[in-house]
């Protein structure tokens, strides 16, 4: 399965859930090509799109490994078998984890054209255009969670089956159109997959986003 972009993925994962009958009150896209995929399944749902900040704790030695995410406003999660795994780890990832928490925060005040949602006894559903480790979307989860959401879901057109299977310890559903076996890297199942434009990001925040 591909897709020619981020657009076309959303499209696609949208019928998916309608057929699926899932009912949200707010769906959140995870910056930035998450956003993207998440915003034609909130107009197919019919409910308001915001977004969720989130940050990849990458590994000190190789920063695209991911061994922790954060999420706003003060989820940190890490991996804890590669912590317990070597305990020099943790030490390492100290000043990591401190830049990454001022780009989050960055990042929020950026998205939040009028402040963060409310998630409080709110069905929410979870769009990112893949889930590799699905480091990101399960802080994203915990910080629903934090936040008193009614219900949490989580959807994306790809991702691994570690990645699901992770998630499914924190999620109330998971629907991914292709949880791959094989998988490889989330950019290599879309024929255009460059980063998209803030602006672009900013502009389906403000006319989808709630009154």
């Amino acid at each position: 399965m591909r897709f020619a972009s981020r657009e076309e993925a959303g499209t696609r994962l949208a019928e998916h859930l309608k057929e699926q009958e899932i009912q949200a009150d707010l769906v959140l896209g995870l910056p930035r090509g998450g956003i993207v995929v998440a915003a034609p399944v909130a107009r197919k749902l019919n409910v308001p799109l915001a977004a969720w900040a989130v940050r990849k704790i990458g590994h000190p030695l190789n920063p695209e490994f991911a061994v922790g995410a954060l999420a706003e406003p003060d989820v940190l999660w890490l991996e804890e078998r590669f912590v317990r795994a070597d305990p020099g780890l943790h030490r390492g990832l100290v000043e990591r984890v401190r830049l990454e928490q001022v780009t989050l925060q960055e990042m929020a005040h950026r998205l939040h054209l009028h402040g963060p949602p409310e998630l409080r006894h709110r069905r929410v559903l979870i769009v990112d255009d893949g889930l590799a480790t699905g480091a990101t979307a399960y802080a994203a989860v915990l910080a629903a969670r934090k936040l008193d959401a009614e219900h949490v879901m989580v959807a994306a057109p790809v991702g691994s089956t570690e990645a699901v299977h992770r998630l499914r310890q924190g999620a109330d559903e998971v629907h991914i159109l292709w949880p791959d076996p094989d998988f490889i890297a989330v950019g290599h199942y879309y024929d255009a997959f460059d980063p998209p434009d803030e602006s672009e990001i900013l502009r389906l925040l403000k006319e989808q986003g709630e009154a």
